[in-house]
């Protein structure tokens, strides 16, 4: 959500930012939240003279009281009294006037309101220019891309080996989109989060499990309508929604605070449940537990000074990539282009870890910059050095959702004889276990 004093001072750029996203249905949206700002603005002025106005001809009638009082002139009685009730009549009318200004103060207020949250924020310079996700950008590879001499099945079909999961007793009890994990598959499942959460508290961070359910107003203040519809499952009757990342709620905690400058950056990794109503997109497979309407995740959070905030998007991605090359996978960094970023976002990014399998890369992580544009929404602000008030900027990024992590850690440690090796770092949480072996 951009500031409308820069949108008023910047029509030019935030239409040339809009073209960058490839949403020109959204250009003639400037001008009319320029125009709604006008309006808003005149409202006020007009709101300050009435109200100026009407404090004159209330403080104009004191005296008359006091002359209608000693005055034994029945003329003059008539006279004052005359000034008097059309100074009551002219008040009166001034505050009818001031109301109707205020209701039109209110309504252009809400009408642009609802225009700016669908202005998109300023992308960074640094974004690459692009249509959608097929434009992404590679910046970098970790590790090398291996493809075994053997056939590496389907996840659920290795997971079924284990013994390790039941997505047709899922789909009896809850529909398609579920599953369960059982034994070894569900211990690996819950070693990878324990891990990811320790790898944060390692770096630094506050570990948090916040609530599972948010208000309406913090939906909207942590993402877009866009986004809302199509993820956000509403609990039927109450102002709730299940969360669909532990971000929403997380950075909802801040809502309405002024924090101490001197408590920035807030860095805080968090554990969740996620739910979400998207299935099938992006061209990825369907079947198994890609794109599923549960899952669990550890989450990374900063919240900080501006001037902070691409340090941070820098150390956030970077931290993906360490915790995957500590389980051995192979990873890339993908650059999201201007037109697959979504409006609150400055910078985004995917790591992406290698499918030995499908052999080429599928995402696993994804980071993004905010900017302000979630603390300008939530009012989650700081006073500076100078006593100034100022936004705060907010990141986010995924540490592991073990869904997509079980897939690469499954298909990159499989071995020909069906076993599967357990990284070192993640043995620990296994138990001391080394090697998975089969079932059948």
């Amino acid at each position: 959500m951009l500031d409308i004093k820069f949108v008023r001072e910047n029509p030019e750029l935030v239409k040339e930012n809009i073209r960058k996203k490839f949403q020109n249905a959204k250009l003639p949206l400037v001008d009319e939240a320029i125009a709604l700002d006008a309006e808003r603005r005149q409202a006020i002025a007009d709101g300050e003279a009435l109200k100026a106005e009407r404090n004159k001809l209330s403080k104009a009638n004191a005296p008359l009281f006091g002359q209608l009082k000693k005055c034994t002139d029945e003329a003059k009685k008539a006279e004052l009294q005359a000034q008097i009730d059309a100074n009551n009549a002219a008040v009166k009318a001034s505050a009818e006037r001031m109301a109707q200004m205020e209701a039109k103060k209110e309504n252009a207020e809400a009408a642009l309101n609802k225009i700016m949250l669908v202005i998109p924020q300023i992308i960074d310079p640094a974004v690459p220019i692009g249509k959608d996700d097929s434009c992404n950008v590679e910046v970098e590879r970790f590790g090398e891309p291996k493809v075994p001499d053997f056939e590496i099945p389907y996840h659920t079909d290795i997971m079924e080996r284990f013994d390790g999961i039941d997505m047709d007793a899922a789909g009896r009890v809850s529909g398609s989109g579920f599953y369960y994990l059982l034994g070894d598959i569900a211990r690996m499942h819950e070693a990878v989060l324990a891990y990811g959460r320790d790898f944060m508290i390692n770096k630094g961070f506050t570990y948090c499990i916040p609530p599972f359910m948010i208000h309406g107003n913090v939906v909207e203040g942590v993402m877009s309508q866009t986004d809302m519809d199509g993820m956000m499952y509403k609990i039927e009757g109450e102002d709730l929604y299940l969360i669909g990342t532990s971000e929403h709620s997380m950075i909802g905690r801040y809502i309405g605070q002024i924090l101490p400058e001197t408590a920035l950056p807030q860095t805080l990794t968090s554990y969740s449940p996620c739910f979400r109503k998207e299935k099938g997109a992006h061209g990825i497979e369907e079947r198994g537990i890609y794109r599923i309407h549960q899952f669990e995740k550890q989450e990374m959070i900063v919240v900080c000074k501006a001037e902070e905030s691409k340090d941070w998007y820098e150390k956030l991605w970077r931290f993906s990539v360490e915790l995957f090359r500590s389980l051995d996978i192979p990873v890339r960094q993908l650059e999201c282009c201007s037109g697959d970023l979504a409006d609150l976002k400055c910078r985004s990014c995917d790591i992406e870890a290698w499918s030995p399998r499908q052999q080429k890369y599928f995402e696993v992580c994804s980071c993004s910059n905010l900017g302000d544009a979630q603390a300008r929404r939530l009012k989650i602000r700081y006073k500076d050095e100078n006593g100034k008030m100022q936004l705060c900027h907010t990141l986010n990024n995924t540490c592991v959702a073990p869904p997509r992590m079980l897939i690469a850690l499954l298909e990159n440690n499989l071995q020909a004889d069906g076993s599967v090796l357990i990284p070192k770092a993640l043995q620990p949480y296994m138990g001391g276990t080394a090697i998975l072996r089969p079932k059948h």
